[in-house]
């Protein structure tokens, strides 16, 4: 953290010599499979992180992707939407 605290320090005073991190896509780390492809596949998700022990909020680029049904047979709860594309879901303490 603080690595990236120095680096966003120094490219905030020289911002033509501090070379930009490449961006990379939105992890998947910890979502199952089932999940992410109900969620319109990996390159919908633009980020996503655990809220609670029982709900995970993702930000989707296209909301019309997602499929409610296959959410369901993931073992997702409930499903929540707000906006600008995030996304609540209730998982329950299995994740």
């Amino acid at each position: 953290m603080f690595d990236k605290l120095q680096q966003a320090f120094w490219k905030a005073l020289t911002p033509d010599l501090v070379p930009e991190e490449p961006k990379r896509p939105a992890s998947v780390d910890g979502l199952a499979p089932a999940i992410i492809a109900a969620l319109g596949g990996a390159e919908n998700l633009k980020s996503h992180q655990p809220v609670a022990l029982t709900r995970l909020r993702v930000e989707l680029r296209d909301l019309a992707r997602i499929d409610r049904m296959g959410l369901s047979a993931a073992g997702v709860a409930g499903v929540m939407t707000l906006d600008n594309g995030v996304v609540h879901l209730i998982t329950g303490l299995q994740g």
